[in-house]
């Protein structure tokens, strides 16, 4: 490293006036230490069809209906949506300054250490890989699981007395197949470039579909049918349930995980940045817009949801386990709700696997940047199939043994599915804090600025983090039994200490300290410094 960077590099200026836009993409991915080893396959578009999937807001809070109903009612699902659409929006406007500023991946990660420039933030910055790529597997594993409890529950809507869907190893058996799908499609989608976008699109249309056709299915029936009402604006907007044994300010924030959950992952965007055009520009506006829309789409159907149930008690007690399913099955008929629920899975299938295309670029990122054992192994990306297949088959086979808990222990497996909301929040404020903390002066420049909005926008955004990630650690009940605990933070513990000896066996020689990494974030500061682009004001759609 004793020789001149620029002398095979070119002064940054000169080679920002110089190159063609594609080139710039690559250019500002080389600037934080990384090739252009993945196809920019993706355009504004597509990327936000992938991401409205992934978020999937809509048919998250139907799959989570139970917990919405009995942690708050309808004045937690609607009105606590609003408080977090509200806070997201300032998340989302504060991670996408980041991405501008350094597109990269590893994302959240990578900017804690950059920000700080020290041990202490290079520790932090690894320990924030950790928690955002386990908050990813664990997300992945939550939407294989709705899917295989959707699978057998369609079985059990016809047959109330089958005991299939409830023993462990028939689960399991489903939960590998659907993991097995979702890795092998990722990679054989691929192999040609625009596979992957095209197929995000055709998920992003279906799921805005099936939206429309679920809410005309809901409200005609109950409007046709002289046996069925409608319920009270009353009941939609002020009916307030707690079934916890908490009192009721504490059930107003641990009702929040509803919604939580339905606008979680908007950070799909910066994990699968290095695979869109302008990435400095598209990237923060994606991800902001999916938030946006996810809120807007999820509202307008959990108030037709609410509209027409019939029977609080049959919802909540279904014999299906699926109070999603039985509200359908109450307005629709069984036949009718069986074809929906049936078009449901398979939707729900199509955002599976855009879950597991986002998570496999963020352990691809962080095995490239030495953060995971066998991380050089890792790293590859696969020329003949144009993705990281070692990656994906080893987050496919992570993912599969969290499933073998359905042979074991449900309360555990629970506990590792709730736990993806609470990292990847965690995984959100850490960079925040980060800036905060080192102050804005240090952001490098970007093409999205939030100039003298930043402070405030910054601040709700690591308050709303810190109070509800305290608060969804709470069990569901005050004096709960062992079956009834909230595992969630046992969980979260263990993947600390997990991140922990990682980081003293591997990650605190190798994490962001190769030679080549060193050496292409000083050029990345050099790039930054002389960056002639810098937009005050939040940009705008045009």
């Amino acid at each position: 490293m004793d020789r001149d960077p620029s002398s095979d590099f070119g002064t940054p200026t000169k080679r920002l006036n110089t190159v063609e836009h594609n080139n710039q993409d690559a250019l500002d991915l080389a600037a934080m230490g990384h090739e252009s080893s993945l196809i920019r396959r993706f355009n504004i578009w597509s990327m936000l069809a992938l991401a409205f999937s992934v978020l999937g807001t809509w048919s998250t809070f139907a799959q989570d209906l139970a917990s919405g109903l009995q942690n708050g009612g309808a004045v937690a699902i609607i009105w606590g949506l609003c408080l977090v659409t509200f806070c997201n929006i300032c998340i989302a406007l504060s991670l996408g300054e980041l991405l501008s500023a350094m597109p990269t991946a590893l994302g959240q990660a990578y900017w804690i250490d950059r920000l700080t420039n020290n041990q202490w933030g290079r520790f932090t910055s690894y320990m924030c890989a950790w928690i955002n790529t386990f908050g990813w597997w664990a997300l992945t594993a939550s939407q294989i699981a709705f899917m295989t409890n959707f699978i057998l529950g369609i079985k059990v809507m016809f047959d109330n007395n089958w005991s299939g869907a409830s023993k462990g190893w028939v689960q399991f058996l489903v939960y590998l197949g659907i993991t097995l799908a979702f890795t092998v499609f990722n990679i054989i989608i691929c192999r040609r470039e625009k596979g992957l976008p095209w197929f995000n699109n055709i998920v992003g249309i279906q799921f805005a579909v099936l939206f429309v056709v679920f809410c005309l299915a809901l409200v005609i029936s109950v409007a046709v049918r002289d046996d069925l009402h409608f319920q009270s604006g009353k009941f939609v907007f002020g009916k307030w349930i707690n079934q916890t044994g908490w009192p009721d300010g504490v059930v107003w924030f641990t009702g929040l995980i509803q919604a939580a959950y339905g606008l979680t992952a908007f950070d799909s965007v910066i994990h699968m940045i290095e695979e869109i055009s302008s990435p400095r520009t598209n990237g923060p506006k994606v991800i902001w817009l999916a938030v946006a829309i996810g809120a807007v789409s999820g509202g307008i159907f959990m108030i037709f949801c609410l509209f027409c149930i019939q029977d609080l008690d049959s919802i909540l007690n279904s014999a299906t386990g699926l109070p999603f399913a039985q509200l359908v099955m109450d307005t629709v008929g069984l036949q009718g709700a069986a074809a929906l629920i049936t078009l449901f899975c398979f939707n729900g299938l199509g955002q599976g696997v855009s879950v597991m295309t986002t998570a496999s670029r963020l352990t691809w990122g962080f095995a490239r940047d030495g953060g995971l054992p066998g991380s050089v192994y890792l790293s590859k990306v696969n020329q003949t199939w144009n993705v990281p297949v070692r990656a994906l088959w080893a987050q496919g086979a992570i993912i599969a043994l969290i499933g073998i808990l359905y042979l074991f222990a449900t309360t555990v497996l629970e506990a590792i599915l709730s736990v993806s909301t609470i990292a990847l929040t965690i995984s959100y404020a850490m960079p925040i804090v980060t800036l905060v903390v080192v102050g804005r002066d240090k952001l490098p420049p970007s093409q999205f600025n939030l100039g003298r909005w930043g402070p405030m926008l910054n601040y709700v955004s690591i308050i709303y983090c810190s109070v509800t990630t305290v608060f969804f650690f709470f069990p569901g009940s005050p004096n709960p039994g062992a079956s009834d605990m909230n595992y969630a933070i046992v969980v979260f513990a263990i993947m600390l200490v997990i991140a922990l000896i990682s980081w003293f066996w591997k990650g605190k020689a190798t994490y962001l300290k190769t030679d080549g990494a060193m050496l292409e974030i000083f050029r990345a500061m050099q790039l930054e410094n002389n960056e002639p682009t810098h937009i005050e004001g939040i940009v705008k759609m045009p």
